[in-house]
């Protein structure tokens, strides 16, 4: 080693989006890379609508490593990239940029299999031979449908305002699962899982849903975040759900596949999960 390696710099990495302020991934991945041991450095990136592309290109050319991109810039992302995994594929969205070593950018999609740990570690709830029901037909459902579908439920409904948009999702999915589609008012029957994959959390709203959907068994998860209970998960308190919860353990699940994609080390996500957890009942 010489001396001059002593001073090299971390490590760049960020998160781009518009808008960006409220994000929490430099704060979970600053305590992901205290656990690990890993030295680099993690800041959010407010970027222009429509300039994408130039921001990536900025961040490379300083000698950034990867990035998280979010909101409104996934699909952005996935025609940007020049290779996909499978995920992203299925995704057509891309939350997550290595940045390869000739230079070349690896677009990853971490959101579903975030959902799926939440679920399955976090809250110890099982999918096989569920019923699921997911509400919403837009990007951050279609990113979560194959790692929901390769865990084997009895079925999954997809439910939107628009149907012909959760028809076609039903179709691109088929192929992995009993996969049908439903408008809102035409559900009927109970479900094991609710999904709230729709952004009326983030407007105080609800949508449209009928009763009869929950039983005493019923998780009823909403993919958003909040100090306090979405009016998701109140309605599904009110209709008698066994369990609610919120998306706060997705949003930590997916960061830390995104580290693992990054730097091959696995973080531990309990502890994330309750100071931010913490955090949020003290703000």
């Amino acid at each position: 080693m010489g001396l001059l390696d002593f001073d090299a710099k971390p490590d760049a990495y960020g998160v781009m989006g518009n808008p960006i302020g409220h994000s929490r991934s430099p704060q979970i991945h600053a305590q992901f890379a205290r656990q690990t041991k890993q030295r680099l450095t993690y800041e959010a990136i407010l970027v222009d609508l429509g300039g994408l592309e130039q921001a990536v290109g900025n961040f490379q050319g300083s000698g950034g490593k990867g990035l998280n991109i979010t909101v409104p810039f996934k699909e952005d992302a996935f025609r940007l990239v020049d290779e996909l995994s499978l995920r992203a594929k299925r995704a057509q969205a891309v939350n997550t940029i290595k940045i390869n070593e000739d230079g070349t950018l690896l677009g990853e999609n971490t959101d579903g299999v975030g959902l799926v740990r939440d679920l399955t570690d976090n809250l110890k709830f099982s999918l096989q031979d569920k019923r699921i029901l997911v509400l919403g037909a837009g990007g951050a459902v279609r990113g979560v449908l194959a790692p929901l579908l390769m865990k084997n439920p009895a079925k999954l409904t997809i439910a939107n305002r628009t149907v012909s948009k959760a028809e076609l999702l039903a179709i691109s999915f088929g192929d992995l699962g009993t996969v049908t589609a439903s408008a809102f008012e035409r559900l009927a029957e109970p479900f094991d899982l609710i999904i709230n994959g729709t952004a009326a959390s983030l407007a105080g709203e609800l949508p449209p849903l009928p009763d009869g959907l929950v039983t005493a068994n019923t998780l009823c998860y909403d993919m958003m975040y909040s100090a306090k209970p979405t009016p998701f998960m109140l309605w599904g308190s009110a209709q008698g759900a066994g369990e609610v919860a919120d998306g706060l353990g997705m949003l930590v699940e997916q960061a830390a596949e995104s580290f693992k994609i990054w730097r091959g080390a696995e973080p531990e996500t309990a502890a994330v999960i309750g100071a931010i957890r913490a955090e949020l009942r003290g703000s």
